[in-house]
């Protein structure tokens, strides 16, 4: 949604020292440093400091995304992001963004398949105010059937702006349905529009009911701060809120049908370079096997990690087909996860040729092109990254965060070096020709319009 700023009014501020229950703090060190408490109504709480400055990175986590939508109601989840800023009997409409912006903060959320979350950047001593909004808007929010359809206009639009009008977008958008088949990734975050113009009130009232709850809920706090210092914020604000109920077990989608791979051209008028991409269903930290997960990770770095990696040496740099060419790989998901491709063709260079290109560099590479040296190497790079992990209290929180809302542990996150460190040579070149022999894929190619001439040959 667009970036949103506050301003806020003056209050008195007084801590509660209530204790904090299910305390079950993690211990200091690994990547961040981080420790975790729960509050007595079931939300967890995550702490990770860093001193640099005194400002801090408040954020709250909602384990629901887009893919724990009901059939038919597509686009629910970030509808209910948007109308969250509608306001409460406290803080009407328009208070809170004013509030933050007037105190020199910034306000945003964002909706994902698995999770949905908010958060305000803000000097540390305004913190008791951002919680204090958060946490009321966590169970009184208001919402009036006018504000509601105006909002849903709102949302009709931006998916106009950033899906309809931008050709790579649209295509992503047709190779995932392609691809993901029944499971719900295959379903726009945003929502097919003609679903999206049916959302309304009741469908919004009771997805708020149902998932924003302190127990559903992950709180933040990354920056200049202590865990003694945020307890008894976290027990006044947010541990206040009544308990409605217990966790429970999120279920996806994890049957898939025998590999097939599928194909999704698209010409449009506004392409002028051609893209091509390709996906595979992969393994994730909760399907599948974690030692394959790992591997894939260091295979991503060495084969398509940057300028010195495999893909970008040989099809940018030596043979000169591609402008660019890159690949990812993201395990964290509540169902499997995605390894993905993507090359810009040169002017000139046929998308085809570059296609075949890529599929004899990827043979070759899974054949004898992982040596014990790239491995290490990839591993260096990957470990050196950790240094900076840190550094921005709010890019800190967005990774534990993201990783928590999916199920892993806190220890998960802190030991992940270690667990990187144990990985071999054999288990990265298992991994990567396991994916790549049963995975399903899916390939996108994005082309400009045909030529008269093209069209009648």
């Amino acid at each position: 949604m667009p970036i949103r700023f506050a301003q806020i009014i003056a209050l008195v501020f007084s801590l509660s020292l209530a204790p904090v229950h299910a305390q079950t703090a993690a211990k200091p060190g690994g990547v961040f440093g981080a420790e975790t408490f729960s509050l007595a109504n079931g939300m967890q709480v995550v702490v990770i400091p860093n001193h640099r400055a005194p400002v801090v990175s408040h954020m709250v986590w909602y384990k629901i995304g887009s893919a724990d939508e009901v059939p038919g109601k597509s686009g629910l989840a970030h509808f209910l992001e948007h109308l969250l800023f509608k306001g409460t009997p406290r803080f009407p409409a328009g208070t809170i963004t004013d509030m933050v912006a007037r105190n020199g903060g910034e306000q945003n959320a964002f909706t994902s398949y698995d999770y949905t979350a908010y958060y305000e950047n803000i000097a540390v001593d305004r913190l008791p105010l951002m919680m204090d909004m958060e946490a009321d808007r966590m169970h009184n929010l208001i919402l009036e059937r006018g504000s509601v359809l105006s909002e849903r206009d709102v949302i009709i639009e931006e998916r106009r702006m950033r899906v309809d009008s931008v050709p790579g977008a649209t295509m992503a958008e047709r190779l995932s349905a392609s691809l993901w088949l029944n499971n719900p990734y295959s379903i726009p975050v945003i929502g097919w529009e003609s679903e999206m113009r049916e959302l309304s009130q009741e469908d919004a009232l009771a997805f708020y009911k149902k998932y924003y709850e302190p127990h559903n809920a992950i709180l933040i706090v990354a920056g200049d701060i202590t865990v003694e210092q945020l307890k008894p914020l976290a027990e006044k604000y947010y541990g206040a809120i009544p308990k409605t109920g217990t966790p429970t077990k999120r279920v996806r989608p994890t049957y898939l049908p025998r590999k097939a791979d599928v194909r999704v051209v698209m010409r449009h008028e506004r392409v002028r370079q051609p893209q091509w991409s390709r996906e595979y269903i992969a393994p994730s930290y909760n399907v599948g096997d974690r030692a394959d997960v790992h591997g894939l990770e260091v295979f991503t770095e060495l084969f398509g990690g940057g300028a010195t990696a495999k893909l970008y040496r040989s099809l940018v740099v030596d043979q000169q087909l591609a402008a660019g060419a890159s690949s990812g790989y993201s395990g964290e998901a509540i169902s499997y996860g995605n390894f993905s491709v993507s090359l810009t063709p040169n002017p000139g260079v046929p998308w085809e040729k570059l296609e075949a290109a890529y599929d004899v560099l990827l043979a070759q590479t899974l054949k004898d092109g992982i040596t014990d040296e790239d491995v290490e190497r990839a591993k260096t790079r990957m470990l050196a990254r950790l240094a900076y992990a840190k550094e921005s209290p709010m890019s800190a929180a967005q990774q534990v965060g993201s990783a928590l809302a999916v199920g892993l542990t806190l220890d998960d996150i802190e030991n992940w070096p270690e667990q990187l460190k144990k990985v071999t040579p054999d288990q990265v070149r298992a991994a990567a020709r396991k994916l790549i022999a049963t995975a399903s894929s899916g390939t996108g190619i994005l082309l400009p319009p045909l030529r008269v001439q093209e069209a009648a040959r």
